[in-house]
């Protein structure tokens, strides 16, 4: 069960990051994705971010980061001091994450379409090494527009790589979206797929868990209509 307790701190976290480029509907749009994952899910804790078995999560859609930053502070990954510089000259909190400057992150990111190739290069190497661990990777849906994410569904999808976890924010700001599309994108490469409401904490958490032998995993988390 979510501790609510620490996820009723997640506001007040992220309302000490101020300033004109935080891009605040694609940061809270995740809050509860980042949170059920970091909460429940991920095998990776402040103290084994250098294990080389530990989960991976990159951050693709990642503009807006406040949610994330907020998640790593409350979960001890990063000072909590550091978000009121969030964005400032000298902050290791950048407005896109750096993965030199901010303990748990993997991938610097910002630049949409990234992330997901990444993600199957990692779960690659991983299974090349033998390792149990996971990739897990947030995207947003409108990202997936992108044709380097088309690739990445396709290979992935064909050469069933177990090892790899999507999770799609979906919050209608898709150039080209129409409703089951994401879904049906996945499923169609041969994916193990669900869709849930991404604010249900339960709902997430049981979706992100589902037994996907042999078959990349994609969750689309739906949540409220961008509205700017």
């Amino acid at each position: 069960m979510t501790d609510n307790r620490e996820y009723a701190d997640l506001d007040g976290l992220m309302s000490l990051m101020t300033g004109d480029e935080k891009h605040g509907p694609a940061a809270t749009s995740t809050l509860d994705v980042l949170w059920v994952l970091y909460d429940r899910v991920l095998r990776v804790s402040p103290h084994t971010v250098a294990d080389p078995d530990r989960d991976r999560f990159l951050l693709s859609k990642g503009h807006g980061p406040m949610a994330y930053y907020a998640v790593l502070a409350r979960k001890g990954f990063v000072p909590r001091a550091w978000l009121s510089g969030f964005g400032t000259f000298d902050s290791p909190l950048g407005f896109h994450p750096d993965r030199t400057l901010v303990p748990g992150v993997e991938i610097g990111s910002g630049s949409l379409g990234h992330g997901l190739p990444l993600a199957v290069g990692t779960a690659l190497g991983l299974k090349a090494r033998g390792s149990g661990a996971n990739t897990w990777v947030l995207v947003g849906d409108a990202e997936l527009d992108e044709g380097s994410n088309h690739e990445a569904v396709a290979y992935a999808g064909a050469v069933g790589l177990a090892g790899l976890n999507v999770v799609v924010v979906d919050n209608r700001s898709a150039r080209y979206g129409r409703p089951g599309r994401l879904e049906a994108g996945f499923a169609n490469e041969g994916w193990s797929t669900a869709h849930v409401d991404g604010r249900d904490h339960e709902a997430l958490f049981a979706a992100f868990t589902a037994p996907h032998p042999d078959r990349p995993h994609a969750v689309v988390a739906h949540v409220e209509r961008k509205t700017d």
